[in-house]
């Protein structure tokens, strides 16, 4: 109620109601000092009247000749104008003298001369008696302030009297003058007055921002509020000095009762928080200690005018709030941890990198160190032997690399009583707080257990690695100098991290178990060494993927005239299947091979292979398996120098000339083997000796994130180089061009050409004439004669007498003989004719049939290519005298 009257009053500043008080005090004491100074004045004005009638009748009473004057003849008419010259003179109004009987001898007033003086009773009786006297009384000219002095003769005997008189209206006058000056000090001291008002209301409004009594009654029950109510501290700081502080500041802060007025630092507070207030900065919860408790300090500056005068700092007691939130911050942590950890943990199918990896996840954020320990038969992808407690160290991970625990690569047997043990016999995570004050951990290495703690090493969580119920290491958190101990709430992230950890080092030991198959049973089936030929300088690479066994292939293939085939290919896919259709079609190919068909030939005959492949499995799997897979492949002749390729969706080889030049061959495209119906189309190139060609798969120039244009663009420069061999060549494209972890089959072939000698060959044109068969016969024994082959002319003329009687009866022109001298003897007749000749058993009654039968017997190999002219039927000798296969 008695804030809504208030309310209702007229709202005046307290500066303004000030002024006017001031105002109203100066007018009331100006006034009041000017009518007293006036009344001051005329009672000065009638003291100075009363003297100076006083002094001029003594002074005319005293003046020689008066006293002689009054008691001579004449008085009156020596008096009377020395009386007017002396009330002249002094200005008073009259100047009378009288005798001892009070007549008048002199007057202003002539008429009044010999009549008896006038005035109070007693006064004249006084006068005679000897006695001066000033009275104001009415006398004949008014109000008059009068004083009388006796006049004494020689003798000392009072002979008459003097009255001289000064008027009231004169005396007023007197004052009168004093008036203008009175007034005007009392305009100027009031003028002053409001002045010196208007600046203190002006002060005092600044001070009080113009408030009224209203307000500041608020404010006050607000500061008060602020300072004994409020759960929020509040401090007011001005430079280094508290100003005020509320009971929530000081009860936050611990200050004394006296603490205001007193400098920041000798209040005992936190430096941190004195160099805050000292500041002057404007702050948002700051997180500063007091004692015990975690405080939110606030800190804006109090401007007044646009400049600074202090500043207001509120506290907030954080403490509970900081401990709910450290405790959701930390399942927050451990949450954000393990999203991390399922990111991060298995990625590959390597046991090793998944141990690595969880260790990796779990530093600095969980740890300071892991280790992981893996039972022996985990490390080989097999299951262990219930029992077995053989473990090796595989990963030692933490924030430093000279923790004196036991190092990688390192074989233990897990002791009983360990908490490795422990945990594995629980399955469950095993927490020493204190490293220092269990003994148990320090069975497995007592000598290695000093050093550890001296380290600064003083917690660990042991947790068993188990995977669908089968056991498989252990993982051991550590914490060192600088963490807090282990608690039971780091168990369940502990346990989680290790068990995402073992379901994906389980995953990796199948892996590795399928996969060590996989590589056996492929490198089962690719080359284990390369054939002997002359024809070409050849070296290889082969990689294996990391992420799995893949199904590329290779093969050097000697083929029947000194010539050799390249082939490189790759099945889709990877594992078991992958590496099993391989050596399926390198049987194949090497098969094919075998029966001299043409590169387009052979790769449509292994593309219907790979098509019945894909339709068997389409109808036992449903489809989930199709084969895919590309192919190369290409046979060169060193006698001709030409190389003639087809491919089958397999990259085109690189061509290295002599000089260096890089060219990628125009070869025409043909589609990946397993579409069906589709034709191959080879080309024919001249290679000149010397020339390099390198067959690759794309795991070669795709890898590193490259597409392949950009692969083989950094294949071409890096084979820019005249003088490599094979090897040389492998070695450089594999340090370029080799991912860091290849996750496809790498495949790299590299083979010079060589030119075959031309005295090593020998070549005949045969007429259609049986008689021409003598002269083949003599011709090759004379080469065989310069070659040093006496020892197999008489084999050599059977067979070529048996193969040109052939070509001679039953096949067409042109017929022509050839020998080359390799690493064997090989015989070449060739016809105009496709008929394919057939080896039989004759009987014993027939007259013929038995020259192919003689060939076989003679021959180490024997064999029939064709011809786009037609056919050319080969034997091979062996050279070696002791070569079983040879005569």
């Amino acid at each position: 109620m008695k804030t809504d009257a208030m309310d209702r009053l007229p709202r005046r500043s307290i500066a303004g109601q000030v002024f006017l008080l001031q105002v109203g005090t100066a007018v009331l004491l100006i006034v009041t000092a000017v009518v007293l100074l006036v009344f001051q004045a005329q009672r000065d004005s009638t003291d100075d009247a009363r003297r100076t009638a006083l002094g001029v009748a003594e002074s005319f009473a005293r003046a020689p000749g008066t006293a002689a004057a009054i008691t001579g003849a004449g008085p009156t008419a020596v008096l009377q104008p020395r009386t007017e010259a002396v009330a002249e003179s002094s200005d008073v109004d009259y100047v009378v003298v009288f005798d001892d009987e009070g007549i008048r001898l002199t007057h202003p007033d002539r008429g009044l001369i010999g009549k008896r003086v006038t005035g109070p009773p007693g006064l004249l009786e006084e006068v005679l008696g000897g006695g001066s006297v000033t009275r104001t009384f009415d006398t004949v000219v008014g109000p008059t302030v009068n004083a009388d002095a006796p006049v004494r003769d020689a003798d000392g005997r009072v002979v008459g009297g003097v009255a001289v008189g000064i008027t009231i209206t004169n005396v007023n006058e007197s004052a009168n003058r004093q008036l203008p000056a009175l007034l005007i000090a009392g305009a100027a001291s009031l003028a002053l007055a409001l002045g010196a008002g208007a600046l203190v209301s002006r002060r005092l409004r600044r001070q009080t921002h113009g408030l009224g009594p209203v307000e500041i009654t608020r404010m006050y029950e607000h500061h008060d509020a602020v300072l004994h109510t409020i759960r929020e501290g509040v401090l007011i700081v001005d430079g280094d000095r508290l100003v005020l502080a509320n009971d929530e500041a000081r009860r936050l802060l611990d200050l004394p009762e006296t603490c205001e007025g007193l400098p920041l630092d000798r209040l005992g507070l936190d430096p941190g928080i004195v160099e805050l207030l000292t500041s002057g900065d404007t702050r948002t919860d700051e997180m500063h200690t007091a004692g015990d408790r975690l405080l939110a300090v606030s800190l804006r500056r109090l401007d007044r005018n646009g400049a600074a005068s202090g500043s207001v700092a509120t506290l907030r007691d954080t403490t509970e709030l900081h401990r709910e939130r450290s405790r959701a911050e930390r399942a927050h942590k451990r949450l954000e941890l393990l999203y991390d950890a399922s990111a991060r943990i298995g990625t590959t199918l390597d046991v090793v990198r998944t141990a690595e990896e969880l260790a990796e996840a779990s530093t600095p954020r969980c740890a300071d160190f892991v280790t992981v320990e893996l039972l022996e038969a985990v490390t080989r992808g097999e299951e262990a032997a219930p029992g077995d407690l053989i473990m090796h160290r595989v990963v030692l991970h933490g924030v430093r690399d000279d923790a004196p625990l036991i190092p990688v690569g390192e074989a233990m047997t897990i002791r009983p009583g360990t908490p490795a043990t422990t945990g594995l016999a629980s399955g469950h995570a095993v927490l020493v707080a204190d490293l220092s004050a269990e003994a148990g951990w320090q069975l497995q290495d007592p000598d290695r257990a000093p050093r550890v703690l001296a380290y600064g090493i003083h917690s660990l969580v042991s947790v068993p690695l188990r995977a669908r119920g089968i056991a498989l290491g252990v993982a051991n958190f550590w914490r060192g100098a600088g963490s807090e101990p282990f608690t039971r709430e780091d168990l369940s992230i502990t346990e989680e991290l290790a068990s995402r950890a073992a379901v994906a080092i389980d995953n990796a030991r199948r892996y590795h178990r399928e996969h060590t198959v996989a590589v056996a049973l492929q490198r089962s089936l690719l080359p284990h060494g390369l054939p002997v030929q002359n024809a070409l300088d050849v070296a290889y690479r082969y990689l294996p993927a990391q992420a799995g066994v893949g199904g590329d292939w290779f093969d050097v293939i000697p083929l029947s005239g000194a010539r050799v085939a390249l082939v490189v290919g790759d099945v889709a896919g990877h594992g078991l299947h992958a590496a099993a259709t391989m050596g399926r079609l390198r049987t194949a190919v090497q098969n094919f091979a075998g029966l001299d068909m043409a590169p387009d030939e052979l790769l449509g005959h292994l593309d219907e292979l790979v098509t019945g492949l894909d339709r068997d499995r389409t109808e036992t799997s449903s489809g989930s398996d199709i084969v895919g897979a590309t192919c190369l492949y290409a046979v060169y002749d060193p006698v001709s120098g030409d190389c003639t390729m087809a491919r089958a969706g397999h990259p085109p080889p690189a061509v290295v000339r002599p000089d260096g030049g890089v060219d990628f061959p125009e070869l025409p495209p043909g589609p990946p083997l397993g579409l069906g119906g589709l034709p191959f189309t080879p080309a024919e190139f001249r290679l000149p000796e010397g020339s390099r060609l390198v067959l690759f798969t794309n795991g070669l120039v795709t890898g590193r994130g490259r597409d392949i244009e950009a692969g083989l663009e950094l294949l071409r420069r890096r084979l820019t180089s005249a003088d490599r061999t094979p090897d040389e060549t492998c070695a450089v494209l594999l340090d370029a061009l080799l991912p860091d972890r290849p996750d496809d089959d790498i495949v790299l072939l590299v083979a010079r050409t060589r030119a075959f000698p031309a005295d090593r060959v020998a070549e005949w044109h045969v007429p259609r004439d049986p008689a021409a068969v003598a002269g083949v016969r003599a011709d090759a024994t004379r080469r065989l004669t310069e070659w040093g082959l006496e020892e197999t002319a008489f084999t050599t003329e059977l067979i070529l007498s048996e193969l040109v009687t052939n070509a001679i009866r039953h096949a067409a022109e042109p017929v022509r003989v050839r020998l080359l001298l390799d690493r064997s003897l090989i015989c070449e007749v060739s016809d105009g004719s496709s008929t394919a000749p057939h080896l039989r058993m004759a009987a014993t009654t027939d007259e013929g049939g038995r020259g192919l039968f003689l060939v076989a017997q003679c021959a180490r190999r024997w064999g029939t290519r064709y011809h786009a002219q037609g056919k050319v039927i080969w034997t091979e000798q062996s050279l070696n005298a002791l070569d079983p296969d040879g005569l």
